[in-house]
């Protein structure tokens, strides 16, 4: 089974190459823009998809402008049924948009395999009212073959100005085994860990051709640390 493991991820990744290069590159490009003209790239998720702020922020090699949207209680640290809750519950995600002060020509990466609950649909609906641009990664299979929990209709994919396709299959899991009846192997941690790095260093070389230096983090682990990604944080977050 750890071959099919490895051959359902590579195929999986494939199919994100083959299909979704030209929304990589536009994503990446709006984020270098946004950067560039002095505005705010926030990334945000709940459960599992927060990992996708996650990979984003504060990571060696990343792009150090990133702003996260990571609140705990949306994360699987406090208790992951809390978190399914809240993750559906309406108007949480316009508390968040006001207090992180989500302004016009920022840009908000929403992550959501499902695309189907409250939070990550109000929060494109919010920023997008505040005048923000918005990126989404979602599973699409999924999110077609699931009614929307929220109380429009719509799904993240429906309110993205660019869609990412994680290209994963309906309930994520893409493996069975003999006897179980419940499919395993989730597909979008492996998809949208390579996703966000694509953004990033497609950024980062948009960011080179306007002539400016790419604030990316290094290792806080290796020898050549100089206090630079400290000097990131103060001049980027809001973490000191």
């Amino acid at each position: 089974m750890i071959d099919q493991v490895f051959e359902a991820g590579f195929q999986v990744l494939q199919e994100i190459r083959d299909t979704q290069k030209e929304n990589l590159d536009a994503a990446a490009k709006m984020i270098a823009d946004c950067f560039i003209n002095g505005h705010t790239f926030f990334v945000t998720g709940s459960g599992h998809s927060h990992t996708v702020a996650e990979e984003f922020y504060a990571r060696a090699g990343g792009l150090a402008f990133v702003k996260p949207i990571l609140t705990s209680e949306l994360t699987l640290v406090e208790h992951a049924t809390k978190s399914t809750y809240l993750e559906r519950l309406p108007g949480y995600a316009e508390i968040l948009t006001e207090i992180y002060h989500v302004s016009p020509e920022d840009v908000v990466l929403v992550a959501s395999n499902s695309g189907r609950n409250a939070y990550p649909i109000e929060m494109a609906m919010d920023s997008k009212k505040r005048g923000a641009k918005v990126i989404a990664i979602t599973n699409c299979k999924h999110s077609r073959a699931t009614t929307s929990r929220h109380p429009s209709g719509k799904h993240l994919m429906d309110l993205a100005d660019i869609v990412i396709d994680n290209c994963g299959v309906p309930g994520d899991c893409i493996l069975q085994i003999k006897d179980l009846d419940t499919a395993l192997c989730p597909t979008s941690s492996m998809a949208n860990a390579f996703i966000v790095q694509a953004i990033s260093v497609q950024c980062a070389r948009y960011i080179q051709d306007a002539g400016l230096i790419p604030p990316v983090f290094v290792s806080s682990n290796s020898q050549s640390d100089t206090g630079r990604n400290d000097e990131y944080f103060k001049k980027y977050t809001r973490q000191y």
